[in-house]
């Protein structure tokens, strides 16, 4: 017999001589045994048990036939060949090495044990319950076959049976370490952390050097954001188990998660090194390349991992994402399909979906399961926070004092150069300090920008919670604040802290701005949004109660941020071809005084039109001036921009190239943190745009477009036929994509134009060439609707049913034309056929749209913050009568 024994690991090199030596005089006694008498089965059998101790796996198998073919009932050479075979991961034949065992030994406990591991193995899960079965009622004191039947239970997803296995294994055995940790496992995917620690920790206490315990420790570490713990953990289950791809792999997640992406990329790819069909691990390498922009290889990692595990739902949905985001609608139907039904299935088991929050108004999925969605978060955020055991807040009196003001805390970790500040910076300190106290919690560090520096001067309380990286403490942190009312920026978004909202330490809670979409959180009371953007009749779609601004809930902070573009001038040669044009060549400045004051030389141009003034939206016949700079040529200003020169006297005014002149000369104003004290040029010649076309933009990431968008827009080229489409390389793998839907659809490539991406000014200031921007339906330019709309240019618009889909009408709306929102994909095409191929509507559009930036609400941060001040009175109002959340969607000021 054969008798398999674990030797203690040990650094003394004289010990591993002495057993080099030991087991090579036992190959030679069983050798010189072979020799003498050939067919003497046992010796073939041992020294088969000697060659598998040695690792050489196939003499071992060699040496086991051998032994069975000299004695066809020789039991324990049957069992020592299914065993190594088992461990060679020939199942097939271990399967039949041990039924010709069982043949010989029919109540062979362990061979039923060993087989029925081997069913596991090969994914034969009910045939391996039966045998685990079998086992045990050979052997009913059997532990081991516990804790294997358990795992198989839980794989048919009979978990509550695997735990009654787990726990009659440690009944039989209270220091079965692999039964502690299984069963740990189950705790931990019903959320109850704290008793799957406390098994993990068993587990290692019974053995210490028990890898997998370690890494699923660690793992539970990582959830709670104890990330230094769980490296400690991942590092010990690596030491004891130097090729332990899973460690490698999770400890890169949580090196991802820590910030340090060379980490997490040097762990995936030993992880792969280790085990090159580990799916997982291919998977975690591809998020790295999608997280920094690299997505031609995110997309080959994930299709590797796809093909190793066919069922793997993360990597189809997070390969989904990929594709949508260069444009790749390749069997897109049908990707489609198998994404909602993913999630489906994921929801109706309790578990968390593959498609991310934030990506789910993407998808052809319901309100209701993309709130569903939302809400397994959440309860993610709750489960984190339960370990806890934190008792409720002791919050502010519910009334008022007649002297004490509303105590209002922002929390985001965008408070920097991030688009949510370009849209806000401004309204901290805007606020009415006789109605409010403002409170920011800054989840990130400072980015050294102006941005963060506003911010900080004008709060009139600024605190850097990413100093605290603890939630309990910076729950503590807002509560002894006495914050009335905790406003959400981030939702789902990068850098996001919903374990503090979680924690309640505000009596009121609301999202705002910063997140397109519910937090399906109960813990979250309001979300700030707009009739239009959120009508009554789509409150289902939030679990939160819906709270109207008066105009819209969106804000810019354009009229501070970029000044400049608050006055142009056109610039035009005599005698041109286009002088009904204001879109090739133009002029801004914060201080257009020096061109103007060229008076013989500037013929303004004058419309009178209705346009929506202050928050009653009254409209008013207005005039609106557009001063005209003619020059006999523009000779010298061609010449700048075609040999990228950065500026130019043009008239006795020096002039810059809007091109290339603030990265070079003035990086702060480049950025957007400064306002350019220069006179900047921005010309069609800049960007390879025919001065002659109508010129169709949209400067969104690339991952918001669609097939049935693409199309709309191919049918608008087609009907406005001297016209281009302006887009962006948002990334730059999408290009040949769209350029390859829009020639099969009979549209020349040379109208599909491709600029790069720009700093956020240039980004800007340069929409002013655009004639018309067609907007996204499935996803609106929001940030980017605000600055297009800043320069004057028209924006057309559908909205669907998800908030994502609607802001673009609500800034129309705010900004009084909402002419410009379609009801239809038919109405949508008509609008913008009618822009490009009506001059005069055009014109009258595109001057409404002008004068309407500075005389209605929408760029109005003042009036802005008036607003929200008074919806943010009506919730504490009702809390302070003790009434629960409510719509809030009547009142005087919601026209």
């Amino acid at each position: 017999m054969c008798h398999t024994t674990y030797n203690k690991r040990t650094d003394h090199f004289s010990h591993l001589v002495e057993w080099f030596l030991i087991a090579l005089k036992i190959q030679a006694c069983y050798l010189k045994a072979i020799e003498t008498q050939p067919q003497f089965a046992v010796a073939w059998s041992n020294l088969g048990c000697v060659f598998n101790a040695q690792g050489e796996v196939w003499l071992a198998i060699h040496h086991f036939e051998k032994a069975v073919q000299l004695d066809p009932n020789f039991l324990d050479a049957y069992i020592n060949l299914g065993n190594v075979l088992k461990e060679a991961r020939i199942f097939d034949r271990a399967v039949a090495a041990y039924l010709r065992a069982l043949n010989l030994a029919p109540n062979h406990a362990v061979v039923h044990g060993n087989l029925a591991c081997v069913y596991y193995e090969q994914g034969l899960i009910d045939l391996a319950i039966d045998t685990y079965r079998r086992a045990i009622e050979l052997q009913p004191n059997f532990p081991d076959a516990y804790c294997n039947l358990a795992n198989a239970l839980k794989e048919k997803g009979l978990v509550a049976e695997a735990e009654i296995a787990y726990n009659t294994a440690l009944q039989l055995s209270p220091t079965h370490a692999d039964s502690q940790n299984n069963l740990a496992n189950i705790k931990r995917e019903q959320g109850k952390i704290e008793e799957a620690t406390r098994l993990y920790l068993r587990a290692l206490e019974i053995y210490p050097e028990f890898a997998a315990a370690h890494s699923n420790l660690a793992s539970i570490l990582q959830q709670q954001g104890k990330l230094q713990e769980a490296i400690m953990h991942y590092k010990e289950a690596i030491r004891i188990a130097p090729t332990f791809a899973d460690a490698y792999s999770n400890m890169g997640n949580t090196l991802k998660e820590m910030g340090d992406v060379n980490g997490a990329l040097q762990c995936y790819t030993r992880a792969i090194q280790i085990n090159p069909a580990f799916a997982d691990a291919h998977s975690n390498l591809a998020s790295i390349h999608k997280d920094s922009g690299n997505i031609p290889d995110a997309i080959q990692s994930y299709s590797t991992a796809l093909k190793l595990k066919p069922d793997f739902p993360d990597a189809f949905c997070n390969l989904a994402h990929c594709l949508q985001i260069i444009c790749d609608w390749s069997d897109y139907d049908n990707r489609m399909k198998k994404l909602v039904a993913i999630v489906e299935e994921q929801l109706n088991k309790k578990r968390l979906p593959s498609v991310h929050p934030h990506h789910s108004m993407l998808y052809p999925l319901t309100h209701e399961v993309r709130k569903a969605i939302a809400s397994r978060h959440a309860q993610l955020c709750i489960e984190k926070v339960s370990v806890l055991h934190r008792g409720p807040y002791k919050h502010p009196e519910r009334q008022l004092k007649p002297t004490e003001r509303l105590r209002i805390g922002y929390v985001s970790s965008d408070f920097g150069n991030h688009p949510t500040s370009h849209l806000m910076q401004s309204i901290p300190g805007m606020h009415n300090r006789d109605r409010v106290e403002v409170f920011c919690y800054a989840l990130s560090v400072n980015d050294g920008t102006n941005f963060r520096l506003k911010l900080m001067n004008e709060s009139e309380h600024f605190v850097d919670l990413s100093q605290v990286p603890d939630n309990g403490k910076a729950a503590d942190k807002i509560c002894e604040d006495g914050i009335h009312i905790l406003i959400n920026m981030n939702g789902y978004t990068k850098g996001a802290r919903n374990e503090i909202f979680a924690l309640r330490p505000a009596p009121v809670q609301v999202m705002w701005l910063g997140y397109p979409g519910t937090s399906g959180a109960p813990f979250m009371d309001y979300i700030i949004t707009d009739k239009v953007t959120s009508p009554l009749s789509l409150a289902h779609a939030y679990s939160e109660k819906i709270a109207y601004m008066p105009h819209t809930f969106f804000i810019g902070d354009h009229a501070q941020m970029l000044k400049h573009l608050t006055e142009r001038v056109i610039l035009k040669e005599k005698n041109s071809d286009y002088s009904d044009k204001d879109t090739i060549t133009v002029v801004n400045a914060a201080n257009l005084e020096p061109l103007l004051s060229k008076a013989e030389s500037i013929k303004p141009l004058i419309r009178e039109l209705e346009v929506s003034h202050g928050p009653t939206r009254e409209l008013k016949k207005t005039e609106v001036v557009m001063p005209v700079l003619e020059m006999p040529t523009t000779e010298a200003v061609k010449q700048m921009i075609g040999s990228g020169q950065i500026a130019v006297s043009m008239d006795g005014v020096p002039v810059q190239n809007g091109l290339t002149t603030l990265n070079q000369t003035h990086i702060k104003a480049a950025t957007g943190e400064e306002v350019p004290q220069t006179i900047l040029v921005t010309s069609r010649q800049q960007y390879g745009l025919p001065e002659d076309a109508v010129v169709y933009c949209n400067f969104n990431q690339l991952y918001k477009i669609d097939p049935p968008t693409l199309t709309m827009w191919v049918e608008i080229l087609k009907r406005v036929p001297n016209s281009v489409l302006w887009l962006l390389r948002f990334p730059y793998h999408g290009e040949v994509n769209v350029v390859k839907f829009c020639t099969d659809r009979q549209i020349e490539p040379r109208r599909i134009i491709f600029s790069n991406v720009a700093a956020k000014e240039e980004h800007v200031r340069r929409g002013q060439l655009a004639d018309v921007c067609l907007d996204t339906p499935l996803c609106n330019g929001h940030t980017t609707g605000m600055d297009i709309l800043w320069t004057g240019t028209p924006m057309v618009t559908m909205p669907l049913e998800t908030l994502a889909s609607r802001v673009a009408s609500s800034q129309l709306t705010a900004l009084g034309c909402p002419e410009l929102y379609a009801q239809s994909a038919e109405d949508y095409v008509n609008i913008a056929v009618r822009l490009g191929t009506d001059q005069e509507f055009l014109a009258q559009t595109r001057a409404k749209v002008w004068m309407a930036r500075t005389t209605s609400t929408l760029f109005d941060v003042r009036q802005y913050c008036v607003d929200m001040e008074d919806v943010l009175y009506r919730m504490w109002k009702r809390y302070e009568q003790s009434q629960e959340p409510d719509h809030l969607v009547d009142g005087p000021n919601i026209v």
